[in-house]
């Protein structure tokens, strides 16, 4: 998503409107998407940015242009760039109700009270129904949220609108990121709106080309350690040779999680030194 451009504020569909966060980075591109939804005076904010004071003009701009207000705070995790907002819309708007799935250690970052949702939770106002569906991988909190009225798809960080999601050192799991998105096709959406970069008109395209991707990465690896023993950084080095230099530890980071998944699964084997690897 690297030079990416999106506007401030867009209305994607009669429900759902989207306000830029404001906080562009090389891992959030434009920023992340904030999202209105519903049709009436009062509607579902669905996560809120990292807390950039740019942000509350843009979403006062976007409440204006469907001149309503927000009725309560709906977030898919508890990473910075999502839950960060919160604290900052809170004090201009009031004490809103914030839902969400607890990560108790992150959330208590931002003494905020948190109305605990799960699985198969619904979220109403006039015009919108969102269904959550734990998906866990990216974060251990992660929910994504249908919109029944459109069999539409908030996917959170779970699918993006360029590129693919980072699987976190540490809290992230890769295992368990395939299975959410075989949920998530099971769940066949007509159109998904990513937490970062364009809308994607092709729900069900979108997430079979996400699982063939890590599928794809899972071969060449397999393939490289075919020939013998190879390292962390070759491994990089072979499979990411087109892109920059720059990306190089951000790829390693991923290829460390398909590597442990493969372990896990008994394909490959580490030799103790975790920048090593073999076949089983």
């Amino acid at each position: 998503m690297i030079g990416l451009e999106l506007p401030d504020v867009a209305h994607w569909s009669d429900r759902v409107v989207v306000a830029l966060g404001q906080n562009p980075s090389t891992f959030t591109g434009p920023g992340t998407n904030t999202y209105l939804v519903g049709t009436g005076a009062r509607r579902i904010l669905l996560d809120t940015g990292s807390g950039e004071p740019a942000y509350l003009p843009v979403l006062e701009q976007a409440l204006g242009e469907r001149g309503c207000e927000i009725q309560e705070i709906v977030l898919t995790h508890g990473h910075p760039d999502h839950i960060g907002g919160v604290p900052a819309l809170r004090e201009r708007f009031g004490d809103l109700r914030v839902s969400k799935l607890p990560w108790p250690e992150v959330d208590a970052h931002y003494d905020v009270p948190i109305e605990p949702i799960d699985h198969g939770a619904v979220v109403r106002t006039e015009g919108a129904t969102l269904r959550a569906v734990h998906t866990p991988g990216h974060a251990p909190d992660h929910l994504c949220f249908l919109l029944e009225e459109e069999r539409s798809l908030f996917s959170g960080d779970n699918v993006l609108g360029v590129g693919t999601t980072v699987i976190p050192p540490g809290t992230g799991d890769l295992g368990q990121y395939l299975d959410s998105l075989e949920r998530l096709l099971e769940e066949r959406p007509s159109r998904i709106y990513p937490a970062h970069g364009p809308l994607i008109e092709d729900g069900p395209g979108k997430l079979r080309e996400y699982l063939d991707h890590r599928l794809e990465r899972e071969r060449q690896v397999l393939a490289i350690l075919e020939r013998g023993a190879a390292s962390l950084d070759a491994i990089v080095a072979e499979i990411y040779a087109a892109y920059p230099k720059r990306l190089r530890a951000a790829a390693a980071q991923q290829m460390t999680q398909h590597l442990r998944k493969l372990e896990a699964e008994g394909r490959v084997a580490g030799s103790g030194d975790p920048a090593s690897w073999s076949l089983a």
